[in-house]
């Protein structure tokens, strides 16, 4: 089978930890309601070693997928979002969480469903919470005052989500990015450059803002967030087991949708799990990123996540990483999270309410300038 092929486009969409997770085996005490007991069945997925993917291992382990009856074997975890998808192109996995990649694979004729999220926001277009750059102590780069990363020296991960904040905030900014001298670096590399001044600041995903200020003496986060850019992440299946296995799909993202609030709901514990799963996570390390991570954990689907896939298409479009003619139409199947949404309203209730205007049924027809209005947050 042809495989997806791996390009600038695989070090996206999530914070990467270049780890394994450990075993099986539950360490939460934790007694969980909500049990279906109307579904029973059993399938492989497949996710990326990395704080905002880790509410899937979590499941398994606090046993939300057992409780809604299913038996969820996890494939070891895949250093790129590519690698999972073409995991899941082969069959090895039944579903997977994705990101940015799931574009550039679609446009390369790849069939994705895409049937809800692990990160971003049903209630706006712009969620990036965890996202941030750290300066090095003697950058000339002034927090107060961001015009002053003009001509500085950026380190970035070309084609991938904090490359997507970095172009985000120099449009705001209005910096042309030919006046950013970026330098295409891997997160692991990016305190050893900042540290030797190949560059003046890392533009990066958590947990590396807070490893890289723990390690680099004198770095400093200059910015956080703000709302440049969406940060976009789906749970992901083919069309094909999609519609051989509905009610198991349901199932699991009812099971995802009740271990996302006890994330919500329990940071700390859930970072002491992440700890436990993302091999070289310090637990004071993946507490601090948990608390951004929360943020942007929302499940559900409306007119915003269409609109913020479509934004991330434009960007990576106008910089010449992906060639948009993929109708995202084709890809969004909201219909199995809009049911879970309606059958279990309780494993939302900690959320803002989605806007009127961005609700959404299951034949929903993405329209750019129509959403923008209906999402116009």
């Amino acid at each position: 089978m042809q495989r997806f092929p791996l390009t600038p486009l695989s070090l996206v969409c999530s914070a990467v930890l270049l780890a394994t997770a450990c075993s099986g085996g539950s360490t939460v005490d934790e007694d969980v309601e909500g049990a279906s007991g109307s579904v029973s069945g059993s399938l492989n997925a497949g996710y990326v070693s990395a704080i905002d993917q880790i509410g899937l291992p979590v499941g398994t382990e606090v046993g939300y997928f057992e409780d809604h009856g299913l038996d969820v074997t996890l494939a070891d975890p895949f250093p790129t979002g590519v690698d999972a998808i073409n995991a899941l192109e082969a069959g090895e996995v039944d579903i997977i969480q994705v990101g940015v990649p799931a574009l550039a694979a679609a446009g390369e004729g790849v069939d994705l469903a895409l049937v809800g999220n692990y990160t971003g926001s049903a209630v706006q277009r712009s969620v990036d919470e965890t996202a941030a750059i750290v300066a090095a102590e003697d950058s000339g780069i002034d927090p107060d005052d961001l015009s002053t990363l003009e001509d500085a020296k950026i380190g970035t991960t070309f084609g991938s989500i904090n490359h997507l904040y970095l172009l985000g905030l120099l449009k705001d900014l209005r910096i042309d990015p030919d006046d950013v001298e970026m330098v295409n670096t891997a997160p692991p590399d990016m305190p050893v450059a900042l540290e030797t001044g190949g560059i003046d600041a890392a533009v990066i995903w958590d947990p590396w803002p807070i490893t890289i200020t723990d390690q680099v003496e004198g770095s400093e986060e200059i910015l956080r967030g703000g709302g440049y850019i969406p940060f976009i992440g789906y749970i992901v299946t083919t069309p094909e087991y999609l519609e051989e296995n509905g009610e198991l799909v349901e199932a699991f993202l009812t099971a995802r949708a009740a271990t996302d609030q006890w994330i919500r709901q329990n940071p700390d514990d859930a970072a002491d799990s992440a700890a436990r799963w993302l091999t070289g996570t310090e637990p004071e390390v993946a507490q601090a990123a948990m608390e951004y991570n929360i943020a942007q954990l929302d499940g559900r689907f409306s007119a915003c996540n269409y609109l913020a896939l479509d934004t991330v298409a434009v960007l990576l479009e106008e910089q010449g990483q992906l060639e948009y003619e993929t109708d995202i139409n084709d890809l969004f199947v909201p219909g199995p999270i809009l049911s879970v949404e309606e059958n279990n309203p309780e494993l939302f209730d900690d959320l803002p309410e989605v806007p009127n205007t961005a609700e959404i049924e299951s034949d929903h027809t993405f329209i750019r300038e129509v959403d923008q209005e209906a999402c116009a947050v």
